[in-house]
């Protein structure tokens, strides 16, 4: 008969009392991991020691047993234990579940530490999840289970968010089908469907990363830090009954609004209350809308009003946060990082005197009659409110006072027989058609016409000599086109057409060039005299350098660098002269070295990738980084490429052809290859042929329009 398998004797276990155990020096763990012995003994404090200590016999010098046990195994909870008593919580002499080696066994001690340690399985993430879930289910709230848990109640919510996954997703996570990181990103969205939905799409992709996970879950929803939010607030969209959609695995700058329909109405109905209260003020016209696009006032006479005088209050008010500023100011120059109270104080110092520059305007009631108002909602959230300006349709006639004569502001209607038709005379004084007999009667036309013929020639020879009157003549010319937006250029028929822009880019208004222009405009705007008649001796007397200045701003307006889609047709313009106008454009480039990079222009989604074709997008990045980097995403499909290829080209200043720092002209590139030539006793290898003084013009239509 075959010899029966011998059986397995476990170790026994016994009650030991606590002051008979001692901490062997065979425990393998050294550094201090995971649940600190504070938080282990509340644990054991609270429900008991749930696994029992590793204890081997003490024997003295002769092999006997001393009554004694040494701990190779559980070294952590007889620290917390120990802790226990110290604290008169647990006594010396309590019972201690153990498990009791023999004394003369073979296996190291050290052995059977490492072995409790290292055969130790992890509870898999999700199960934790739903161990969780459970507790929540019971009745205990996230705060409970997190002091009873020693974690912080958002690691509570953390995990309570990551189970509430759909099921679907969470069976994939648990078969290590993705990361736990993929996983957190799906938690900003409650809506399964649209959970599975995205990650049906991106399940077979290379490109699987959180960040492009969840803005395939927020794309039909609205950050809290669009203005729209920031208007009407996150607790007002929420008063009103909508939801917003927090990551609680990174920081999302306050979540996204779900219900956008509802956003818009509370846009929209805190716009029009606030437009109804403008209204009372006696404007002729508001348009409200969230934006306006750059250049909206431009043909709208802008009226100057003045600011509400501060009260002695606000006065005081005002002088002690300007010293309290420069006090700060003075006692942190020195430091390198500035405290955080004081940081914060500075913002609200800088807050509360903005609000004192942006005083209320005081308008005329009469031009206030004839006036309108624009009301959108800036970049962070408040409202603007944009007064005075006046429409070409809503000006005054020439010579209306707006009381016809009245001075008390009435009118009053006279009978026919009484509009009588009037002649100016040479005298400059009206009479009527009766008195006309009697009078002087006024030069035919024809004879003032060549009259003053003679006196136009003579002007222009006269100006002509005359460089500084000349250049007074311009600026007052231009100045009125451009800041007083006269219908009628006077005597001197020279303006600059404003170009408009009938496509442009959403952030067009916000870029740096922008806002250069308009602080730039502003400026000139407060130092320019109040009354017209009084302008030609203001630019007379301004010295060089700042007619020079006002000169350029106003030519500015009419640069003209747009390539337009010509009409075989005839309307619009021709093919000729768009390439005509690019030729022009890129030499003022040239004259003013104009770089785009320097101007803020960076190749992202929204400005240039998410547009054009994979072809130029690989184009892109292969120029900007070369091959290596455009193979690494020419598998992608288009969004994901143009996300890639943006975090590629971010940095690398790259730019496409339209923006590129226009060529040199050929001529100028041959002389300088002949003179360098010339210099080294080369000789320089060309046409031989001359290139004549023109620039060439190269047709760069097709190039604009293919991008």
């Amino acid at each position: 008969m075959a010899n029966a398998a011998k059986k397995i004797t476990l170790s026994p276990s016994r009650d030991i009392p606590f002051n008979k155990l001692v901490l062997s020096q065979a425990n393998v763990r050294r550094i201090k991991a995971g649940v600190s012995v504070e938080e282990l003994a509340e644990d054991i404090a609270r429900r008991g020691l749930l696994q029992s200590l590793n204890v081997r016999p003490m024997l003295d010098a002769e092999g006997n047993e001393t009554g004694l046990f040494e701990i190779p195994a559980g070294g952590r909870r007889y620290r917390a234990l120990e802790l226990l008593a110290r604290k008169k919580r647990l006594a010396k002499t309590a019972p201690v579940p153990c498990v009791v080696r023999e004394a003369g066994t073979d296996i190291p001690a050290e052995e059977d530490s490492l072995v409790e340690n290292v055969q130790r399985m992890a509870l898999h993430p999700l199960d934790q999840f739903r161990a969780f879930l459970a507790l929540r289910e019971t009745g205990l709230s996230e705060e409970e289970i997190a002091a009873r848990f020693f974690v912080s109640v958002n690691v509570v919510k953390q995990r309570l968010r990551l189970v509430a996954v759909s099921e679907t997703l969470l069976a994939v996570y648990a078969e290590d089908g993705m990361t736990l990181e993929q996983l957190m990103a799906f938690t900003v969205s409650n809506d399964h469907a649209r959970q599975e939905q995205v990650w049906e799409a991106i399940q077979h992709s290379w490109s699987k990363e959180p960040y492009h996970i969840r803005r395939m879950l927020t794309q039909n929803t609205v950050h809290a830090s669009d203005r729209r939010v920031r208007f009407v607030t996150v607790a007002a969209y929420e008063e009103a009954g909508g939801t917003v959609v927090r990551d609680l695995f990174q920081d999302d700058d306050g979540g996204w609004i779900e219900d956008v329909p509802l956003l818009d109405r509370l846009v929209t109905d805190k716009l029009k209350a606030e437009a109804e209260s403008v209204a009372l003020e006696g404007w002729t016209w508001i348009e409200v809308a969230i934006d306006f696009p750059y250049g909206h006032t431009h043909g709208l006479r802008a009226l100057t009003g003045t600011p509400v005088d501060l009260t002695d209050e606000e006065r005081t008010t005002c002088e002690a946060l300007r010293e309290e500023y420069d006090r700060l100011e003075a006692d942190y120059a020195e430091a390198d990082d500035l405290p955080d109270a004081v940081d914060a104080r500075f913002g609200e110092i800088e807050t509360a005197l903005e609000a004192f520059e942006e005083r209320p305007m005081c308008y005329d009631p009469a031009e206030i009659a004839r006036a309108g108002t624009f009301i959108s909602i800036r970049h962070d959230g408040r409202l603007s409110v944009d007064r005075g300006y006046v429409r070409p349709e809503d000006e005054a006639p020439e010579g209306d006072d707006d009381t016809n004569g009245d001075p008390d502001g009435e009118t009053e209607s006279e009978p026919d027989s009484a509009a009588q038709p009037t002649v100016i005379g040479a005298d400059g004084e009206s009479r009527s058609q009766d008195d006309e007999d009697d009078a002087i009667k006024p030069l035919p036309d024809r004879l003032v016409a060549e009259l003053t013929a003679h006196r136009t020639l003579a002007l222009r020879d006269a100006v002509a000599i005359h460089p500084h009157v000349a250049l007074t003549a311009l600026l007052h010319t231009l100045v009125r086109g451009t800041f007083r937006h006269a219908a009628s250029p006077g005597c001197l028929e020279a303006s600059v057409r404003h170009v408009f822009f009938p496509v442009q880019a959403d952030d067009l208004k916000d870029s740096s060039s922008a806002k250069a222009i308009a602080e730039r405009h502003d400026a000139w705007t407060a130092d320019l005299p109040a009354e017209d008649d009084t302008l030609w001796d203001w630019i007379d007397k301004l010295d060089e350098a700042s007619r020079m200045a006002l000169l350029a701003h106003c030519v500015s307006f009419g640069v003209n660098a747009l390539y337009e889609k010509t009409n075989p047709y005839g309307a619009g313009p021709t093919a000729q002269g768009v390439r005509q106008r690019i030729h022009d454009a890129d030499r003022l480039a040239r004259a003013v070295s104009l770089d785009m990079v320097e101007a803020g222009w960076r190749a992202t989604v929204d400005t240039y990738l998410g547009r054009v074709t994979k072809a130029r997008i690989l184009e892109a990045v292969r120029e900007a980084k070369g091959d290596a980097d455009a193979q690494t995403i020419d598998h992608l499909k288009k969004t994901e490429m143009a996300e890639r290829a943006a975090q590629l080209l971010d940095g690398t200043g790259w730019l496409p052809e339209p923006l590129r720092p226009p060529e040199p002209p050929m001529a100028a590139v041959e002389d300088g290859e002949a003179q360098s030539a010339a210099d080294g006793g080369e000789t320089a290898m060309g046409d031989p042929d001359p290139i004549g003084d023109d620039e060439p013009v190269i047709d760069a239509a097709p190039a604009l329009a293919a991008s």
